[in-house]
């Protein structure tokens, strides 16, 4: 699977991000990250000009990685400011380094044509940073392509059978979606509301509701990285005010960043924001938990959907229901992004 090279995509969280090296691999390119002493998060390829040690094996001196094979020094610009054993530095000894934005506690990196980097192109997801919410998070790494998750993250129903006991109820399967997409803007839209729903574990302790709930499923997907998952909580009937803060129900925000490791790995960044129980340090353990275990049976099914993949031969013919517009949908756009510019896959 080919990649659409000129968009951002997330290497990492923020806090990952220090005075260590962190190695992460986007597109098939091996990158470095690590912040200078001003804070600033760089990210350079992984590779000493030299013998191609990987900086990531590395040092930092100050604000410079000293190659642990050779020596070989280079700054946050990627530029080698030191050769051993003679003055004059070769004007090839450069590494690339990748622009690289902060934003909503991610750290985004563009692996594309330099001069079509434009931050204002990167999705938002606010509510990572907002001190009104409270965030568990986590990553995964998944040994599958990355569209087998988008597949999976736009077709919620899959939340009956594989997510049973903590997400998962009869309703979410067999409620009808709504997709829209916007071609303009490039976003894919699938709603599901269900008016009288089982309240799921994950939902039912975090929020202390008893009984059976009004639960609403709104999704954007911001392709090819952002994913968000808009979810409203209530007791059986309750419904959003015509006008005002919808104060009587429970919001969280479940936001994934799909971010294409090599052509048949995936990293699987989670987090989930909530509006409730802020202060309450067993509810952040309790969701941390489950949705780890969540993310993690999604890993499973994937990792073995993958290694089928590998078996079949050239044009298996899948086939889609009404469930699958959204992932479908996100298909048409991820194949028009690669079209439309500088594409590559794993070396």
């Amino acid at each position: 699977m080919t990649f659409a090279r000129n968009q951002w995509y997330v290497a990492a969280y923020g806090s990952e991000v220090g005075r260590n090296l962190l190695a992460r691999t986007v597109l098939g390119e091996p990158l470095v990250l690590y912040r200078t002493g001003a804070g600033q998060a760089v990210a350079l390829a992984d590779r000493c000009v030299h013998r191609r040690f990987p900086l990531s094996e590395s040092r930092l001196d100050g604000d410079t990685i000293v190659c642990g094979y050779h020596g070989f020094t280079y700054d946050p610009t990627g530029a080698c400011v030191f050769v051993p054993g003679q003055q004059r530095i070769p004007r090839t000894a450069r590494v690339v380094s990748f622009p690289v934005v902060e934003q909503d506690s991610f750290i985004w990196v563009w692996i594309g044509d330099l001069d079509r980097a434009d931050p204002a192109a990167i999705p938002r997801a606010p509510w990572l940073a907002d001190p009104r919410y409270a965030v568990v998070r986590g990553m995964a790494p998944l040994n599958a392509r990355y569209g087998l998750l988008v597949d999976n993250l736009l077709d919620l129903s899959h939340e009956t059978y594989l997510h049973g006991g903590y997400i998962g109820t009869p309703e979410v399967a067999n409620t009808p979606i709504t997709t829209e997409v916007d071609e303009d803007r490039g976003i894919v839209y699938v709603s599901r509301h269900m008016d009288d729903a089982e309240c799921p574990p994950f939902y039912a302790r975090s929020t202390g509701i008893q009984g059976r709930i009004t639960r609403w499923q709104d999704i954007e997907y911001h392709p090819p990285c952002l994913y968000l998952l808009h979810s409203r909580i209530a007791p059986q009937g309750v419904y959003p005010p015509a006008e005002g803060e919808d104060r009587e129900a429970f919001h969280a925000e479940i936001v994934y960043a799909i971010t294409p490791s090599t052509e048949h790995t995936t990293y699987d960044f989670w987090a989930v924001a909530r509006d409730f129980a802020i202060d309450d340090e067993s509810v952040s353990e309790y969701l941390h938990h489950s949705n780890h275990t969540v993310v993690m049976q999604d890993v499973t099914a994937l990792n073995i959907l993958e290694q089928v993949i590998a078996t079949e031969p050239d044009r298996y013919q899948e086939l889609s229901i009404n469930i699958d517009t959204g992932g479908l949908a996100a298909r048409r756009l991820l194949a028009r992004m690669v079209g439309s510019g500088t594409v590559g896959a794993a070396r």
